[in-house]
């Protein structure tokens, strides 16, 4: 090879890598433009970012351009513009938590060789709406896609009555304590409820299935409410339902990584 054509190779290797470096830098000083929560002032700006002020000017020239940036004219100060908006919008339209689950769920079917459902809040209740077979899981063919789970009794079940509002769970619990109140008190009901809130998983065992135990972590969207569940379930004896077993951790692992896709923000990275 000419060494002129080195030089030219060479020349738009660097040219590439400083081109996403760029994006990176930008991506950078618009994350903290949106953490903020409020505009900035240039030098307050620089400052969080770790960047010289005439810098991160540079950037913002540009996204004002395009109206990813707006620099109030009465402040002076700057903030997430209309395009930031329209961008955002356009990511929750195009979503779609079936789509963005199958295969994380089938990553952690293969994982746990255990069968991993999908469920949501249909019209009669914690539905399953897609289901995915582990190596070693027995078909279970008492849960379908479109079979309806009870409250207390599921792990997606107690999943949505920890979280979804009392006003959405309140008639369905209702019916289910007629035939459940001498083994569900207020007390216990209430337990149940905080014992996922604080462990993020719910867990059920020897319940909806004779010999069988589930768990299920939550799917939030961006405004932090739950939208969805993957449920992993097995014999009993074949998972680990204590709080910090690799079973559990690695089920919330993915269903926060579907919840970040959603836009949700782990407040305790917040």
């Amino acid at each position: 090879m000419a060494s002129s054509d080195k030089a030219k190779k060479t020349t738009s290797s660097t040219t590439a890598r400083r081109g996403i470096q760029s994006i990176e830098i930008g991506f950078r000083i618009l994350d903290v433009v949106r953490q903020a929560g409020t505009p900035l002032a240039l030098k307050d700006l620089a400052d969080k970012c770790e960047l010289s002020v005439p810098n991160v000017h540079y950037y913002l020239v540009s996204f004002q351009k395009v109206g990813v940036i707006q620099q109030h004219a009465d402040t002076g100060l700057y903030g997430l513009g209309p395009y930031a908006l329209r961008l955002g919008l356009a990511a929750l339209e195009q979503f779609d938590v079936f789509t963005t689950a199958r295969p994380i769920m089938a990553e952690l079917a293969a994982a746990t060789g255990q069968t991993v459902f999908l469920g949501v809040w249909g019209n009669k209740g914690p539905t399953i709406v897609y289901r995915v077979e582990g190596g070693s899981s027995r078909p279970l063919l008492e849960l379908r896609v479109g079979s309806v789970l009870p409250l207390l009794s599921s792990a997606l079940g107690r999943n949505f009555l920890a979280h979804l509002p009392d006003s959405r769970t309140r008639e369905l619990l209702n019916s289910e304590l007629k035939s459940e109140a001498d083994n569900y008190s207020t007390e216990k009901i209430e337990a149940l409820k905080q014992d996922v809130l604080q462990h993020h998983v719910s867990r059920c065992k020897d319940a909806l299935l004779p010999h069988f135990i589930s768990l299920s972590a939550p799917i939030f969207d961006m405004l932090g409410e739950m939208t969805a569940a993957i449920t992993v379930m097995g014999p009993i004896g074949s998972i680990d339902d204590s709080p910090n077993s690799e079973t559990i951790t690695l089920l919330k692992q993915k269903a926060r990584s579907i919840s970040a896709t959603a836009g949700w923000i782990d407040p305790s990275d917040a």
